[in-house]
């Protein structure tokens, strides 16, 4: 049985940063602009709300989970080629980090280009998966202005994305899709803003964040909510009653609730109101024992774990929220793996591969809970991460690079494929910028427009999610039902 986590306290401040999770000048005007300057209450609500059994969530919700792998996933040792030619010329490009071709899990994809396939040895659920048509690979997808290609990105004639190579720049532009102009909003934030319509409640953002601020879920309309792994963030020192904390509370609220002639002491009370109400709407809803326990608990208790079983949580409780659209923020660092990445002599340990089965065992489990309340075709579950790493090694790791491959899951998902183009893995190939830093075959615009088609998106409101989606040749990868 593992412990359970505890909820955190936060002081008041922190409390309002945690909850609103809104990022910079935008989203405070944001909040401004939605309390039109009157000091909006939101209301905590006309008593308890009875905890949510397993229970099927309505036919018309949709969710996406962005699990984003901070640092850069080495995607060079998630897919492999496994024919003999093609492995060879594997072996020989990645060197120290090359895995036993004998031990990678073989896959068939349903359409082939001419290759054979394996996935790393650690990934054996997804593997499983992957079989059973649930989960599917999107290769080389990766940051662009404007398709490129080799010649043009060595002269230069095509626009290259803004600070390639970058872990902070190229976190930004994979969230927000925009790879040649300053951040403003997330592509994520933008599909909450045109699809918030389709909630009943606005007491609760369809955007939670199960690991903090993030630059997905910047929206213009629609401010990210941040819950943590044990449940709703609570204000230090709040009750109830006639005890110390519940007079604190309530002289608290009494202040809240006052007129303000200052802007932004309006704004600031509104935020706080509405963050308050939020917690304890969450906490009313996700409460005594998960329904989900046991799927968990079957596996190690990482972070990555516990984002996972809380989004299970909250999905299941949607039907009680009112909410019919939900976007989901998961992370899990790690991975920028310059040395150690494996173990010397045993390449399918180390690192890399902890990671990698970490993910594997909790995307399985997350998979599990939602097969459990039939939710397993509403909700798409993606990856995202800063960029690819070198195909060759420094030695017992790699470096930053580009192009990598992606993976989805989900009963919505055509999975058992791998979709795009595999690069020829070759340094100095025709995919290669260097050292097998690959040009992406296929965009992050791309990647983003078929989910946001999915979840409901219509062609002619495409370009206000993704606004650069119209210098590509397809907005529909064909990866989703």
């Amino acid at each position: 049985m593992n412990p359970k986590t505890s909820v955190p306290d936060l002081s008041r401040r922190k409390f309002v940063g945690a909850c609103c999770a809104t990022v910079g000048a935008t989203g405070l005007l944001s909040s401004l602009a939605q309390l039109r300057l009157i000091g909006a209450v939101a209301s905590p609500g006309n008593g308890p709300i009875a905890p949510p059994t397993a229970a099927a969530p309505q036919a018309d919700y949709k969710a996406l989970v962005c699990l984003f792998l901070a640092g850069g996933n080495d995607a060079n040792n998630l897919v492999v080629p496994t024919d003999a030619a093609n492995y060879a010329a594997y072996a020989t490009g990645r060197g120290a980090l090359a895995l036993p071709q004998t031990s990678l899990l073989p896959v068939t994809p349903r359409t082939s280009d001419g290759r054979s396939w394996g996935i790393h040895p650690a990934m054996v659920e997804l593997k499983n998966l992957f079989d059973q048509g649930k989960f599917a690979v999107l290769a080389n997808v990766g940051t662009l202005a404007y398709p490129m290609t080799k010649a043009q990105y060595l002269n230069g004639s095509v626009p290259r994305p803004s600070q390639l190579f970058s872990h902070n720049d190229q976190q930004v532009e994979w969230q927000s899709s925009i790879a040649d102009k300053p951040f403003v909003t997330g592509w994520g934030g933008r599909l909450a803003d045109l699809t918030n319509a389709f909630n009943a409640n606005n007491r609760i953002s369809m955007s939670i964040t199960l690991n903090g601020q993030n630059s997905f879920q910047v929206g213009k309309n629609v401010d990210q909510y941040a819950v943590g792994t044990g449940g709703a963030i609570a204000l230090t020192g709040s009750g109830t009653g006639t005890s110390v904390n519940g007079l604190r509370t309530a002289a608290l609220n009494d202040a809240l609730a006052m007129q303000n002639a200052n802007l932004f002491e309006t704004a600031f009370g509104g935020v706080t109101t509405s963050a308050l109400g939020a917690s304890s709407l969450i906490s009313s809803v996700i409460t005594g024992t998960s329904p989900f326990a046991t799927i968990f608990n079957g596996i190690p208790n990482t972070s990555l774990a516990q984002q996972l079983h809380m989004v299970a949580r909250l999905v299941n409780a949607q039907q009680t929220l009112s909410l019919k659209r939900q976007i989901f923020f998961v992370r899990v660092g790690g991975w920028d793996l310059h040395d150690n990445q494996v173990v010397g002599g045993n390449t399918t340990s180390g690192a890399h591969a902890t990671l990698l089965r970490d993910v594997s065992q909790s995307l399985n489990a997350f998979n599990n809970a939602l097969t459990q309340i039939g939710a397993q075709n509403q909700v798409t579950t993606f990856t995202a991460s800063d960029f690819g790493r070198t195909y060759n090694t420094n030695g017992d790791g790699s470096d930053h690079g580009w192009g990598s491959h992606h993976f989805l899951m989900g009963g919505a998902v055509k999975g058992g494929d791998i979709y795009g183009r595999m690069p020829e893995f070759a340094i100095d190939g025709p995919d290669d910028t260097g050292r097998g830093r690959w040009i992406p075959t296929t965009s992050v615009d791309q990647y983003a427009a078929t989910l946001a088609t999915w979840f409901g998106v219509s062609p002619t409101d495409l370009p206000t999610v993704l606004p650069n989606i119209g210098r590509f040749a397809s907005s529909d990868l064909g990866f989703m039902v």
